[in-house]
């Protein structure tokens, strides 16, 4: 199908994007690297009368060490993430996780800060980076703010964000050699998940994140609680679903979500037991 109408204007910085966004409010969509936005158009899901393009915003594009975390702006791309030593080196679960993301052509043009502020439960960057207890920097007309990713995401494709704010950079803490693992079950490699689990664990602290288990990215803190409270993989792992609220579609009933999220689970403590 064919979108809607709309204009277009192109930010050359985030200051700028700001700006435009809070001029058109609710009507204007920012623009990255289209992968999630343009399909609902498509659809006439969303039909936007502005779109900002900030996939040029240059500086909004990098992956640094900052003290105890990891620094990635939010239009650097899932490539990059992928590639980072930085991330390969100190949070290796998301580097990991990003190479799962679409296909090689995705990967290229999509970007983590799209991919997180989207807000798709079955996307693999909001659940993985949830796990991973990171902090996300929005900035709007009066400066920047933190929201913790547990705060963030607060209904199908919703955020915590203000109409007239932007993602500018994901804060992911370091792992500080915990073992991790990703854990995705799709019908095909470029697909969906159908379920997937991002985990890490070092001794009895761990974090688990759902993917596609919900209307939103879940975050398994009862499994978490198990593991502290020395419980076994395979104990921990039965309470994989506590939080979650499945739903069944064309390629899964609700239970057989709720079966193979805690087989996932399971696996992924499994691996990230050291």
């Amino acid at each position: 199908m064919i979108p809607a109408a709309f204009d277009y204007k192109r930010a050359s910085s985030a200051e700028e994007a700001i700006s435009l966004i809070a001029q058109a409010g609710d009507e204007a969509k920012f623009l990255a690297g289209g992968h999630s936005l343009l399909p609902l158009m498509k659809l006439r899901l969303a039909a936007p009368s502005l779109l900002i393009d900030i996939g040029r915003i240059s500086d909004l594009s990098y992956v640094r060490e900052s003290g105890d975390h990891v620094a990635i702006g939010a239009l650097t791309r899932h490539t990059e993430v992928e590639n980072s030593p930085v991330l390969l080196q100190h949070v290796p679960l998301l580097a990991h996780a990003a190479g799962h993301v679409g296909d090689p052509a995705v990967r290229h043009r999509g970007t983590i800060g799209g991919s997180i502020a989207h807000a798709d439960a079955a996307s693999d960057l909001p659940a993985t980076t949830l796990a991973l207890g990171a902090t996300y920097v929005v900035q709007g007309p009066n400066g920047r703010r933190n929201i913790a990713a547990t705060d963030f995401y607060t209904g199908f494709l919703e955020n915590a964000m203000d109409a007239d704010e932007m993602l500018v950079e994901i804060q992911v803490p370091k792992m500080n050699g915990a073992g991790w693992s990703f854990q995705k079950f799709n019908r095909r490699a470029q697909d969906w998940a159908i379920v997937g689990v991002a985990a890490w664990r070092r001794g009895t602290d761990s974090g688990v994140a759902l993917v596609n288990m919900g209307s939103t990215p879940i975050l398994a803190s009862s499994v978490a609680s198990a593991i502290k409270s020395g419980a076994s993989v395979a104990d921990a792992a039965q309470q994989a679903v506590a939080e979650a609220d499945p739903q069944g579609d064309l390629n899964a009933s609700v239970e057989y979500r709720t079966h193979l999220a805690k087989v996932l689970v399971r696996r992924a403590l499994e691996e990230s037991t050291k």
